[in-house]
Parts: structure tokens; C-alpha cells; sequence
């Protein structure tokens, strides 16, 4: 049985331009290659299309499908991506009505078996960690399926779920993502620019789950608690990373990171007695963050610590996340900064209970903050979020799936406008990046992260006609 697993690229926000997010930042699709992975070493053929690196319309993805001659196909969607994806299946069945249509990834999981009631294209659903899920669903031919845990299928013309799939306790029995199966990897991905100090580079994610309940974050795939790799196995992971592929630097594109202190200090140890020639940016929670820890990251070959900060508005943190006091926030980022690791704040603008006095104190607050970069994100409600189910009590919610990828404001809080929303978000933007402190460490680039300069520079054109846009 041969699978081909497709990533669709989902809305272009910029409308007719070209995308350049995905020029600056592009970071290969690590959940649907762990599944590929999987099947993989147990003798199945696979294949994998990443629509983020080669985009073409749809009648052109659909002929090179059809071409590869899958006996299954499998999709790993978010939300803003889902409905390109079942354009993508639909073409598809009248082309070969034979072959299966999976669907799994955060949309999948967050809206649950619902879709096979209004999406008649896909055949299942993966819902939850979909290496086991999808293993046993192609080894047994698509027969039993009910007795399978974790496939959405359809009983009586309806959705439902076999039975709620358990997640993997040992996550080092699971081999490396099958990042040989992307014909340009890694030349064709990179993190964002001014992120790293060497190339190559990539992601790596080397635990699954979160403890915590933050308002606004999507727990459906990984749900609450917390697995991780053991140190050794993910020094492997860089190793063969930096052996077969030339890696030089990563980031650990975990949610909780530093969650496990004694695990972080014992890869912290193995990277430094190795000298591993690889470094690496990491997120981290402003809890865990203290003296000797970040002594051990930098020692290790860390370079820049992201944190969530998403609000400076007291209130606003309260209402959605754990709270910690902002001039402790701004002690452990200086911390950090000190250390001589950059540091990136997170930050959201939008959230439920948000005005304008509590989005400029954030402004405000950013600006005192020892930060080399920011992240702003267009606050976002996602289906498996906890905040979903209340939140046209909230505000004004347009539901629109393409647009909902957290650079679109499909949410205004009551009190708002969309339109200053954009503006109190533009201003956001511009008053911290326009500042000489943040110039001259863009300017120290040129020697720190040659690499990000040499790319900026090859895309200068499209970068200045997407600032001409922004204008108009």
C-alpha cells in the first residue's frame, strides 16, 4: 500500500501577492512527517507534498497526485488551511474515486467527527496522535475500523468515533520525522530571518502536551500533560540532524521546553561535553526561568530564548493565562538578555476583554522590555481553544475558517472596530521596530546572522512592495 501525505498551504493573506512569510519563514511540516516516519519503518511506502514549499493551483496539485498513483492520502490541516485541503480531496475523488482520504491535524481533532457530516470527500478522520491511529487503519485495509481508537468514520450516513485513541507514553520509541522524504530539505526551509546565526537550520519538537490552560490555546491533538524525548535520544536527533543534512542550528519549537528541569540540565550537559556544533533557540515559560538554568542553556549553545508574554495589561493576563507580575517578567528577561542570548517577546493584540487603553499598555509596556525582537499576533479563536465555546459573548466573531491563521482579526472584542484594531496593531509595530536600539541590532546582523542579511537582501523587491501595500 503506497500513502502520500499532503500539507496545503491554505489562504494567501496578502491576497494576489506573493506570499513572503513563507520565504522568511518556512518550517517543515514535523507531525505529518513523524506519522510518515512511522509507517515508514513498518515496510509502508510513503510519500509526502508540501504545499508551503512548492504551491501551484489546485488542477496542477490534483494531476501530480493522481500521477504519484496513491492507494491513500492523507491530510494534516490547521483551520486557516482545512477547506484548500478538501478542495484539494475533492478534486481528487472524481479524478480516482478510488483512493482514501484521511484527514487529521489541529482542525481534525479541534472540530471533531462534525466534519463527515458536511464533507463528504473525506472517507476518515485521525483524531488525536495519528502514528498508531494510521497505521492500524491501512494495515487493516480500512475493515473493523470501529475497533481502531482514535478514526472518525461514518455509522448510518453519520460521524462518530470509534473510541478516544491513548496517547503514546514513550516518545523515544518513535523514530526521527521522515525529513528525507522532502525532496529540497533542507535547502528550501528556513527559520525566521534574524532567528538563527548559522545555516542551515530547522525545527525539531521534542515533547508533546502542555499542563497548562491558557484561554486561547488549541490542546486537541497533544491534549493536557506533558511527554517529552529523553536527552539522549534528542541529542541523536541533532546529531543525525547535523550529520545527514548539514543542520547548524535549531529550534525547539516545543510549547514547554524548560517545562522538565532535570531533563533540560541533562541535554544541556551532553550538548556541551559533545560540542556538537549545533545551536539552537528554544521557548521557554518566565516560571521557569532562573540564574543557573539559563547559565546552562547559554553554556549549551542556546542563542535566543522566546517567550509568551502576550499582554502588558494586568487584567487582560489574569483573564487568560497564569498570571506572574510584570516587573518579574521584566527581571527574568533581562536575565536572559544579560547572559548575551537574544531574546523575542510573544505578544497578542484582540484578546476578549481588550480596549484600546489595555492594547496601548501593552505598546507601552513592550518598550521598557530588554527585547531584541517581537511577535505580534492577531488574536485568533481556535475550535479546541477553551475560549471557543464562549466567545461570541465576547465580541464580534466572523468564523471564517481560511482567514483564521492569526495575521487576520476575525475577532473584535466588544468595544472595538476591526479597523482599530488594525491601526492600534500597525502602531504596535511600528513603534518598536523604529526605534535606533532595535536598528543597531538589526545592523549587528551582518556579522551575527550573515545569512538572514544575504536573504533579506535577495527579496528586497518583494519585501518593498509588500511595505507599499501596507501604505495604501
Amino acid at each position: 500500500m503506497k500513502v502520500l501525505f499532503v500539507h496545503p498551504h491554505g489562504k494567501n493573506w496578502m491576497g494576489s501577492m506573493k506570499d513572503i512569510s513563507t520565504i522568511f519563514n518556512l518550517m517543515p511540516p514535523l507531525g505529518m512527517m513523524s506519522i510518515a516516519a512511522f509507517l515508514e519503518r513498518q515496510g509502508v511506502e510513503v510519500d509526502l507534498l508540501d504545499c508551503y514549499a512548492h504551491p501551484a493551483p489546485l488542477e496542477e496539485l490534483v494531476a501530480s497526485i493522481v500521477r504519484r498513483a496513491p492507494d491513500v492520502v492523507g491530510f494534516s490541516t490547521t483551520t486557516s488551511s482545512f477547506l484548500e485541503g478538501y478542495q484539494i480531496a475533492e478534486r481528487l475523488k472524481e479524478e480516482a474515486p478510488q483512493v482514501r482520504i484521511v484527514f487529521g491535524g489541529a482542525h481534525a481533532c479541534s472540530v471533531g467527527v462534525s466534519l463527515l457530516d458536511s464533507f463528504p470527500a473525506i472517507d476518515y478522520l485521525v483524531i488525536g496522535e495519528g502514528e498508531r491511529t494510521f497505521y492500524e487503519l491501512i494495515n487493516a485495509d480500512f475493515r473493523g475500523v470501529e475497533g481502531i481508537p482514535g478514526v472518525g468514520f461514518r455509522r448510518d450516513g453519520k460521524g462518530v468515533l470509534s473510541a478516544v485513541r491513548e496517547n503514546i507514553a514513550d516518545l523515544d520509541t518513535l523514530p526521527f520525522p521522515a525529513y528525507h522524504r522532502l525532496p529540497d530539505f533542507p535547502r528550501r526551509y528556513n527559520l525566521p530571518l534574524f532567528s538563527y546565526p548559522k545555516a542551515p537550520n530547522t525545527s525539531i519538537i521534542s515533547s508533546r502536551g502542555c499542563p497548562y490552560n491558557c484561554s486561547y490555546c488549541d490542546r486537541s491533538v497533544f491534549n493536557r500533560g506533558f511527554r517529552f524525548n529523553s536527552p539522549g535520544y534528542i541529542h541523536e536527533h541533532m546529531s543525525y540532524l547535523h550529520r545527514d543534512f548539514g543542520i547548524r542550528h535549531l529550534f525547539f519549537y516545543d510549547d514547554l521546553f524548560t517545562f522538565d528541569r532535570g531533563r533540560v540540565e541533562e541535554l544541556c550537559r551532553l550538548l556541551s561535553d559533545s560540542r556538537l556544533p549545533v545551536t539552537y533557540n528554544c521557548i521557554a515559560r518566565l516560571e521557569h526561568v532562573d540564574p543557573e538554568l539559563v547559565a546552562l542553556l547559554k553554556k549549551s549553545g542556546c542563542w535566543q530564548v522566546n517567550f509568551g508574554i502576550e499582554s502588558g495589561d494586568p487584567e487582560v493576563l489574569k483573564k487568560h493565562r497564569k498570571f506572574m507580575e510584570l516587573d518579574d517578567v521584566q527581571r527574568k528577561l533581562s536575565m536572559v538578555k544579560e547572559s548575551g542570548m537574544r531574546v523575542k517577546g510573544l505578544f497578542m493584540v484582540g484578546l476578549p476583554g481588550e480596549d484600546e487603553v489595555a492594547i496601548r499598555r501593552t505598546i507601552d509596556y513592550a518598550l521598557t522590555l530588554p527585547l531584541d525582537e517581537i511577535n505580534v499576533t492577531k488574536f485568533t479563536p481556535f475550535p479546541g481553544a477553551p475560549i471557543y465555546k464562549t466567545i461570541r459573548e465576547q465580541g464580534e466573531f466572523t468564523e471564517d475558517w481560511p482567514s483564521m491563521n492569526c495575521v487576520n482579526f476575525v475577532f473584535v472584542p466588544h468595544g472595538m472596530t476591526k479597523e482599530r484594531l488594525e491601526e492600534l496593531y500597525d502602531e504596535f509595530i511600528r513603534r518598536f521596530f523604529h526605534r535606533t536600539r532595535i536598528h543597531m541590532g538589526y545592523a549587528k546582523m551582518v556579522w551575527k546572522s550573515p545569512h538572514s542579511i544575504m536573504t533579506f537582501l535577495r527579496n528586497l523587491p518583494e519585501i518593498l512592495k509588500f511595505e507599499m501595500k501596507q501604505k495604501w
